[in-house]
């Protein structure tokens, strides 16, 4: 097979993402891959070439590269794409694919994503496979070549795709055994430098640490092959075994050797286990009812006193004029309305932070008619019925929300946690007992949503 055209779609923001499509197998594979890339650059690797080009032998792959690396629009290093805007761009490409559905698969960093993936867009994944992953990195390795830690920062900031590089990035956890490998080493040093400036590197590195997508495991219910080398340095094959545990249904295969990097070391048992999967899933389909989401609650603080206050008259038309923006402000950020009772309104989103933005912009909004409102986000698993959604998720959003003060916008930790390089600030609004929900619940109050 040649080396496939790039190709770019541009994403609702304007980014343009740069994608490579090979093969034309009965069943699409999206490949996240971790960290920074370059989808050209990885064609030179003739091991990861060939790996490549044998799993585009059964299915149709879909390669590309995120925002801000590699053969994708740079953007600046405060803008770095966040686990909801990594999504987008992967619908972005699998439209422009002509991929209605596909199998995704998240290597490394681009695991974190392709489970959040999996589970808030339960309609367009196949099934998902993970390799040398875990979704919570925030309790990842803490040595100096962790890539959370200070001093690797510091090192990459100086040294970032020189040969020296590359050779202790093998040697701590890419390939160790493959340390002397001279050819490997030149190459990745020159992938490097033309997968991402320095910058960019270290941007991405730092908001790294705080991704934690553990709460999208349970919402996962699509068919799940995980994959593992039992010496990875980089993701202990322990965690992986925690984290598989957490996906319903979910097989975890490992495997011998000490390469995190898949395509280094033997790599016939990956591909076949691989090819089997794949070749198994025939016509199964997601459980579309259940996925996924984001709920927010608001509602008018005083509205009785003011109604009284305005009289009937008056307060519908307020009451007009509120409802206009508050709907307003959810197609300016994509949410669905799923319900309005007098005052309130329940409206769910495919991220958390679109939903978080739409919040704040609509207590700013509806305070320009003297009004004050109260929101409460959350995320979790909701089942939809009929254009209503129900499950625990939607009962813990409007528990938050009844606890927010005026024109306070109020999150649970799941939310906080999700929401990882996307600008938003928090500050600590203390631990709370929600009726009816067990355990406490820790909230937070959003401070800034720039």
């Amino acid at each position: 097979m040649p080396v496939p055209e790039t190709r770019y779609t541009k994403t609702a923001d304007g980014v343009h993402i740069a994608y490579q499509v090979l093969g034309d197998g009965p069943i699409d594979l999206v490949w996240v891959m971790g960290w920074t890339t370059n989808l050209e650059a990885l064609w030179e690797e003739p091991r990861l070439a060939d790996f490549l080009r044998r799993v585009a032998t059964f299915t149709r792959l879909i390669l590309f590269d995120k925002r801000g690396m590699g053969l994708s629009d740079r953007v600046s290093e405060d803008r770095l794409p966040s686990l909801e805007t990594r999504m987008d761009d992967v619908r972005a490409v699998m439209d422009a694919a002509g991929s209605d559905r596909a199998v995704i698969f998240g290597v490394s960093e681009g695991g974190p994503m392709a489970c959040l993936f999996a589970a808030t867009y339960p309609g367009r994944t196949v099934a998902l496979i993970l390799y040398g992953t875990v979704v919570d990195y925030t309790a990842r390795r803490t040595d100096d070549w962790s890539i959370e830690s200070d001093a690797y920062l510091a090192y990459i900031d100086e040294h970032w795709g020189t040969i020296d590089h590359a050779r202790e990035e093998i040697r701590a956890w890419g390939a160790p055994s493959h340390v002397d490998d001279e050819r490997l080493v030149e190459w990745l040093a020159s992938y490097l430098r033309r997968a991402a400036s320095p910058g960019a590197a270290v941007a991405l590195a730092r908001m790294n640490r705080d991704i934690n997508a553990s709460h999208a495991l349970p919402a996962i219910h699509v068919p799940t092959l995980v994959l593992a080398k039992t010496g990875d340095q980089d993701f202990p094959v322990e965690q992986v075994r925690e984290m598989t545990a957490r996906i319903a249904g979910a097989r975890l295969e490992e495997f011998p050797g000490d390469e995190h990097f898949f395509w280094v070391g033997p790599y016939d048992d990956l591909l076949a286990s691989i090819e089997r999967f794949v070749g198994g899933l025939g016509g199964q389909e997601s459980e579309l009812r259940r996925s996924l989401a984001t709920v927010v609650f608001t509602d008018i603080v005083d509205s009785t006193a003011t109604a009284a206050s305005l009289g009937d008259a008056r307060w519908k038309e307020l009451l007009e004029d509120h409802h206009r923006r508050v709907r307003g402000q959810l197609a300016r950020f994509e949410g669905a309305e799923v319900d309005t009772a007098g005052d309130g309104f329940l409206a769910t989103f495919d991220g958390p932070a679109r939903a978080v933005r739409c919040a704040t912009s609509i207590t700013g909004s509806v305070a320009e008619l003297g009004l004050e409102v109260r929101a409460g986000v959350h995320t979790g698993e909701v089942e939809s019925i009929d254009g209503k959604v129900g499950g625990m998720a939607v009962v813990i959003g409007a528990r938050v929300g009844a606890l927010a003060g005026p024109s306070e916008v109020l999150v649970s930790q799941t939310v906080k946690d999700l929401v990882s390089g996307s600008g938003l600030t928090f500050e600590d609004a203390g631990a709370h007992e929600l009726k009816g929900v067990p355990d406490t619940w820790r909230l937070y109050r959003v401070v800034a949503s720039a």
